[in-house]
């Protein structure tokens, strides 16, 4: 049998982790650390592996009803070769170090089992907060595959250069990175997107660092219900993001 499909071979490489094209990682597992997957990643595999839920402790439980944030996570053990990927996602593996990681759950593909992550509020110098107002902090030292939907934009942060990006198109940041979240400045732009732009929610970065930004975004967060009532869709009040989270921090 013959095929141009055949120059889709599996990579050859020592690493742990390799990407075998731009939407699927291979991850290689000896036995002696296990790794961390999402759930139903999983597209194919070679050797001797096991996979089994991620338990989740009472805290962590907690902190994703209260927070939406949270890994949903399989254990991939043994030896072999594991093949993961998402909805063709591209994905890129990010060494997390001394400095630390923050992300959006919901684009973590895998991570090290030796990693720690918390839930931590992104709080608003306006009182607002709309969608994605809890991420993950995670910390360590080991590797976190994350995706996104097409190439992402790196921007590097410095003191003298800040960033700012739609909050619905950020993926991740340095945890070193100082956040704000807000909207436009006058009050009436709390109340829709700016004028015709479709622009609302940003995230502003300051410090030394990078954050990682993707060509897509989600829907409009301001249609995003938090808490109860009209004050609290938009974060105002006690019942809203800003009222009630400003601070909280989750652990697992």
């Amino acid at each position: 049998m013959q095929s141009p499909l055949f120059g889709y071979a599996e990579a050859q490489t020592q690493d742990r982790y390799a990407l075998q094209n731009p939407q699927m990682l291979r991850v290689t597992l000896t036995g002696h650390e296990d790794v961390l997957a999402r759930k139903g990643s999983m597209v194919a595999y070679q050797g001797l592996i096991e996979f089994d839920g991620e338990y989740r402790t009472q805290r962590q439980h907690a902190e994703h009803v209260h927070t939406g944030e949270g890994l949903d996570l399989m254990r991939c053990s043994g030896q072999g070769t594991v093949f993961l990927a998402n909805l063709a996602q591209h994905v890129h593996v990010v060494e997390v170090d001394h400095e630390g990681l923050t992300v959006d759950s919901s684009y973590v593909l895998a991570l090290d089992s030796t990693l720690h992550w918390d839930a931590v509020a992104v709080d608003s110098q306006f009182g607002i907060s709309g969608t994605g107002a809890y991420t993950l902090r995670i910390s360590g030292r080991g590797k976190v595959a994350l995706m996104t939907s097409g190439q992402p934009l790196m921007l590097q942060v410095t003191p003298d250069k800040y960033a700012y990006a739609d909050a619905d198109a950020v993926v991740a940041w340095s945890s070193s990175l100082r956040i704000q979240m807000q909207a436009q400045t006058t009050s009436s732009g709390v109340w829709r997107r700016r004028g015709s732009t479709g622009e609302g929610w940003e995230l502003g970065f300051m410090g030394n660092g990078y954050a990682l930004v993707q060509p897509s975004e989600m829907l409009p967060p301001q249609g995003a219900q938090i808490g109860q009532g009209l004050a609290a869709q938009y974060g105002f009040g006690q019942q809203g993001a800003h009222g009630q989270n400003q601070g909280n921090i989750w652990s697992n």
